[in-house]
């Protein structure tokens, strides 16, 4: 998307230039090969998603899940966005914080200098039976609120290509204005614009159970591709279509327990499948052998170890 001035948009200076060879969601799933043997296909790849980044190990949506994630392998994070009060977007998947954080009250009330104040990350220690009343102040990347600024700049830094899975969450009160604000941060990130050259995939995917947030990215931003997510397979898409302008299905893993055929009618109507929330080894060989394109786990390192790349 060009700026206001109608240049396009510069790259953030902390993005790594994409090197010869690095491919895009399209073309680098190189967590899960098997190779062609006795006659027989190889089997299909598979990228491995963080969902909200390595959050089995870390609490979710902190800067210590992303890095741990990153640690961990996994090709892509997943991470949720709200609006703020005063138009940040944060990294939070439910509309109030009560859950993940020792404050209360929606994310869409509150302003960014208001969710730094609150401990985001204490609720899984004293989960798991340990006190951590200091914890906030003793590391805050596991406590403190993310950004999805912020969370872009570890992405750039990292020193091999990283994407993410970016799901808007609706409804709410801000409406169009999530989307408006997220397509003008990953333009300042240089991901929202014409593709610099024609071997370039974007790294950022956009996902959500709503098709008009769908609709909304594609008209401001046509280079960023869509996940639409399901929860349930309603009659309307059961032959593998999707909405228009939408190129990746991501049902939950509960349709491909109902519904093992869906992933080839997908693959058929020319979409790829990104599979949520697959945790159990059992869910992980079913979409092996489904032949799915990603998995969005909590587990990224031991998912990865379970495909081979452990």
């Amino acid at each position: 998307m060009p700026d206001k001035t109608g240049a396009s948009p510069v790259p953030h200076p902390g993005a790594r230039a994409r090197r010869p060879g690095d491919g895009g969601w399209h073309d680098n799933a190189v967590t899960y090969a098997r190779p062609a043997q006795d006659g027989r296909p190889g089997r299909h790849a598979i990228s491995v998603i963080a969902h909200r980044g390595a959050s089995e190990d870390a609490p979710e949506h902190t800067l210590a899940a992303y890095r741990r994630a990153i640690e961990d392998g996994a090709d892509a994070l997943e991470c949720d966005v709200r609006l703020t009060a005063d138009g940040h977007l944060v990294c939070v998947h439910d509309r109030r914080v009560n859950r993940t954080s020792n404050g209360r009250g929606p994310v869409s009330a509150l302003e960014l200098a208001d969710l730094a104040t609150l401990d985001f990350g204490s609720w899984k220690d004293e989960g798991a039976g340990h006190e951590a009343p200091d914890r906030q102040h003793e590391d805050p990347e596991r406590t403190s609120v993310l950004t999805l600024e912020r969370l872009l700049e570890l992405v750039a830094d990292a020193d091999r290509r990283v994407e993410l899975a970016i799901e808007t969450k609706h409804p709410t009160r801000w409406a169009g204005q999530v989307e408006e604000r997220l397509v003008e941060l990953l333009a300042r990130f240089g991901y929202a614009g014409p593709a610099p050259r024609t071997d370039w995939t974007s790294p950022v995917r956009v996902m959500s159970f709503s098709a008009r947030s769908l609709h909304r990215v594609r008209a401001a931003a046509p280079g960023i591709p869509g996940v639409y997510l399901m929860q349930f397979l309603t009659p309307r898409h059961r032959d593998g279509r999707l909405p228009p302008g939408v190129g990746i299905a991501g049902p939950g893993v509960r349709i491909l327990r109902a519904h093992p055929e869906y992933v080839e009618k997908a693959h058929r109507a020319g979409h790829r499948v990104h599979v949520w929330t697959v945790n159990d080894s059992a869910d992980v060989e079913l979409c092996q052998e489904l032949g799915v394109d990603a998995v969005i786990t909590n587990r990224p390192k031991q998912v990865r170890k379970q495909l081979g790349l452990g």
